[in-house]
């Protein structure tokens, strides 16, 4: 046995022995566990040193932003999850016979991204517990003192209601054989990061949800309120240095309202750069990587908008909090229609709603299949166009995506940090992650009286119009 492989086995016997003292939990008794626990992650003094510690461990995000993150997913998991069932009888279907029973899937190995160290456990954690499951946490290796605290806070809270504190536990110095190993031992997988995570889970053997990258894209049609517009795809943006992977990269603007659009923009903290300033930020922000290959500037992601324009080159005001670039077609020459995780995003003009419609899938086909995108309109016709076309798993109206893509208490999208992406994206579903996926169904079916169809029931009309 490999050293890697004797400090998970470690982690699962505590996980396996603490799920098991909570596996026969009453409903009542499981609320308690997940209302403990997250008002340990939820009560202002805990809150503002979480936030703190991690904007300097990870030299990412802001203060005042993470703050609001982590309050509202908290606040947004617990407002789904309570007076939810999860134990026992959770559905009856008279007419068919069927009931459904909850139980646990047993020991659920969660990894967590550097840019939501503490969002991403927060969240994830109260979601799995309501299952009465355990959790292990596999953290960012420049995130594994946020993310530990988070973890310490959740076992402090598992301790004040007498739960195991081993239902909770967390990988104290991370490491990529160490995630692999984890991967593989336990009964699932949640993976919330990059690319290279995700298809690590699924090739671990172990059943895994996962999420597709992010490239959110936003259609600004002709009939658009462009201030209420310009003030939410702003504040989405713009919010914690846009280390969501649900901020928005792009927005598509009719041709009539681009002017008036843009300087909207500019008075919610936006600047827009000229050609030879774009010029530099595209210099700075793809690089050579270790590879030999362009990729993203590890130094860029997450930083304001006012440190990446001084590092690439050229000076903005200091009340600047995004940085706009003006795209060119096609979308594939341009490198800005890539994903950027960093607060500049790329502007493109349209005429018609037929070339607003391929650049949207144009650039999502690129980088984010699957993701989300939205549109700003009144008009139903172009919502429902877009809702029976657009592969992808989330399309919001007339809202910030940062902030709606993974709920809100203004939308009735279920509240998570972990969204699929549907086989558009790789994954294996299109649903927000929630406690329902951290649930073994038991479906028991007891006997009806028979009714079975006859054949001319059945085939009767496509015999009278195709013979049989």
């Amino acid at each position: 046995m490999t050293e890697s492989q004797a400090v998970i086995k470690e982690l699962i016997g505590k996980a396996r022995i603490a799920q098991q003292q909570v596996a026969n939990y009453t409903q009542e008794q499981i609320d308690e566990v997940c209302l403990a626990v997250s008002w340990q992650v939820y009560n202002n003094e805990n809150i503002s040193i979480l936030a703190k510690e991690a904007v300097e461990e990870t030299k990412m995000g802001v203060y005042e932003d993470k703050m609001k993150k982590l309050q509202g997913k908290v606040l947004g998991v617990m407002r789904d999850i309570m007076g939810a069932k999860s134990v026992g009888l959770i559905e009856r279907d008279e007419k068919k016979g069927i009931s459904k029973y909850a139980k646990p899937v047993g020991v659920v190995g969660a990894l967590a991204p550097v840019t939501n160290p503490e969002a991403t456990p927060a969240s994830n954690g109260l979601s799995i517990i309501k299952g009465r499951n355990a959790v292990i946490f596999a953290p960012h290796p420049t995130a594994k003192g946020c993310t530990a605290l988070v973890v310490d806070y959740m076992r402090a809270g598992l301790k004040k209601v007498g739960a195991p504190e081993d239902l909770i536990q967390i990988i104290r110095e991370p490491s990529i054989e160490l995630t692999n190993e984890l991967m593989k031992q336990v009964d699932l997988v949640l993976a919330t990061g990059g690319s290279a995570m995700v298809k690590a889970a699924y090739s671990s053997g172990t059943p895994a949800f996962g999420v597709g990258p992010g490239n959110s894209v936003q259609i600004i049609a002709e009939d658009a309120d462009i201030a209420d517009a310009a003030a939410k795809i702003a504040m989405s943006k713009q919010f914690d240095n846009s280390t969501s992977c649900s901020s928005e990269n792009s927005v598509i603007v009719h041709a009539s309202i681009y002017d008036g659009f843009i300087e909207e923009l500019k008075k919610n903290n936006g600047y827009l750069c000229n050609g030879s300033e774009k010029e530099k930020l595209e210099t700075w922000i793809w690089v050579l990587n270790k590879k030999g290959q362009i990729g993203l500037n590890p130094k860029i992601i997450a930083q304001s908008a006012v440190k990446i324009a001084n590092d690439a080159g050229f000076e903005v005001d200091k009340n600047i909090k995004m940085l706009m670039v003006e795209g060119a077609l096609p979308v594939e020459a341009d490198q800005f229609s890539q994903e950027k995780i960093s607060p500049v995003l790329t502007i493109f003009k349209y005429s018609t709603f037929e070339e607003a419609y391929k650049i949207l899938t144009d650039l999502t086909n690129l980088v984010g299949t699957g993701h989300s995108c939205g549109i700003h309109t009144f008009k139903r016709e172009y919502i429902e166009y877009l809702a029976e076309n657009v592969n992808t798993s989330r399309i919001l109206v007339r809202q910030p995506q940062a902030q709606g893509n993974g709920g809100n208490f203004f939308n009735g999208m279920p509240s998570t940090v972990t969204l699929g992406c549907g086989t558009w994206g790789g994954n294996i579903t299109t649903e927000n992650i929630s406690y329902r996926h951290f649930l073994n169904i038991t479906w028991l079916s007891e006997p009806l009286t028979p009714n079975k169809p006859t054949d001319e029931e059945i085939w009767g009309v496509f015999w009278e119009k195709h013979g049989k």
